[in-house]
């Protein structure tokens, strides 16, 4: 059995090319011959397919499976001394020392200089893909994994929180482009903590102010299957969202998606939703002519808000109950620490100390 996906055309490939003619020459007795495409079993590179045939590989994201195919080609197409790959190598003669050894040669570039974050990630995806496909066929798969417990020292780096003001920049910016849903997207991202990839293909018209409670605003997390009903107003009528609820009230409605492309597609006459590729390429040019420096990226704005919500002394439980983060441990990640969260810690620990000790007289 093999998960075929959802892209049909892929699917009728590998079934026309690969599955059935494996069927064929099995149901046959090797009258009919078997496409050979499939690894043998017991080697790395069918540990790969295995790993490959999970929903552990199947059910991320089309960019994380682009990167983990990636980082797996590249240790399943190294060449050996002898001339094998190690994609050919049997599972069980895999040595940590072996991998360790992998991972220094991948650490070299072709034409010179090292590739930390390639090596180390790979190593990381190799290690994944090793305890994913245990799990499934404990009787070949070794239980020892010798790309555990490695040293690998890159560490990827920190993204920047972007600013409040840098947000402002952004988006008159992207006003004077005549691309103002590049900073409607910005905004969103920002005040309502919603990935880039949501914003441009999932955020609808009808999830701002439903029918049944137009006092909300539905956000859904899709990597994390988390939705959050943001209100838009407070008791006491209050606009919580004041600068984004303005600019979406005043917005034209160009389809069902919020964040559409701003001008008319030349040959089919309507606003096409954002490609991920041309949306960042736009959102690099917006941020020069905002004078943004280029280490900014567009997650850096979810990053700011998550920032901003704790320089403004939120609890945990209420950064997570905006943003859709199930572990505290993700709150951390997003909102960094600060020198005014520095600053009011610092106090608070001065006013209890003065206190205790009768020093504030």
């Amino acid at each position: 059995p093999e998960a075929l996906g959802t892209d049909y055309s892929t699917a009728k490939s590998r079934c026309d090319n690969v599955l059935n003619p494996q069927f064929d020459a099995w149901r046959t007795k090797g009258l009919v011959g078997a496409n050979e495409d499939r690894p043998a079993v017991g080697t790395f590179d069918w540990l790969v397919f295995v790993y490959k045939s999970s929903p552990k590989y199947t059910n991320r994201p089309k960019v994380t499976q682009k990167n983990y195919d990636a980082a797996l080609r590249l240790v399943s197409k190294h060449t050996l001394k002898d001339g094998r790959t190690f994609g050919s190598l049997s599972l069980t003669s895999i040595s940590p020392g072996a991998v360790d050894r992998l991972h220094d040669k991948l650490m070299a570039k072709p034409g010179g200089g090292e590739r930390g974050r390639t090596a180390d990630g790979a190593m990381r995806v190799c290690r994944r893909a090793w305890n994913v496909a245990w799990r499934d066929k404990r009787d070949v798969v070794p239980v020892s994994n010798p790309f555990a417990k490695m040293d690998l020292h890159h560490k990827a780096k920190q993204t920047r929180p972007v600013t409040h003001a840098e947000l402002t920049s952004f988006v008159k910016a992207a006003d004077a482009a005549g691309e103002a849903s590049l900073g409607t997207a910005a905004m969103i991202a920002f005040f309502w903590l919603q990935r880039e990839i949501d914003i441009i293909s999932r955020l609808l018209w009808n999830h701002y102010r439903p029918a049944d409670n137009p006092d909300i605003v539905r956000i859904f997390h899709h990597k994390t299957r988390e939705p959050v009903d943001l209100p838009l107003v407070d008791d006491d009528g209050t606009e919580l969202w004041p600068e984004l609820t303005a600019r979406l009230d005043a917005a034209a409605k160009n389809g069902t998606l919020i964040i559409t492309r701003d001008k008319l597609d030349a040959k089919r006459k309507v606003h096409l939703p954002w490609a991920p590729d041309y949306f960042r390429h736009r959102v690099a040019a917006v941020r020069a002519d905002a004078g943004i420096d280029a280490d900014v990226k567009f997650m850096g704005l979810r990053h700011g808000g998550n920032t901003e919500g704790a320089d403004a002394e939120l609890s945990d439980a209420q950064l997570r109950a905006l943003s859709g983060h199930k572990t505290v441990s993700m709150v951390q990640l997003y909102a960094k620490a600060s020198m005014k969260q520095r600053k009011v810690g610092a106090r608070k620990r001065l006013e209890s100390r003065t206190k205790t000790g009768g020093m504030s007289e």
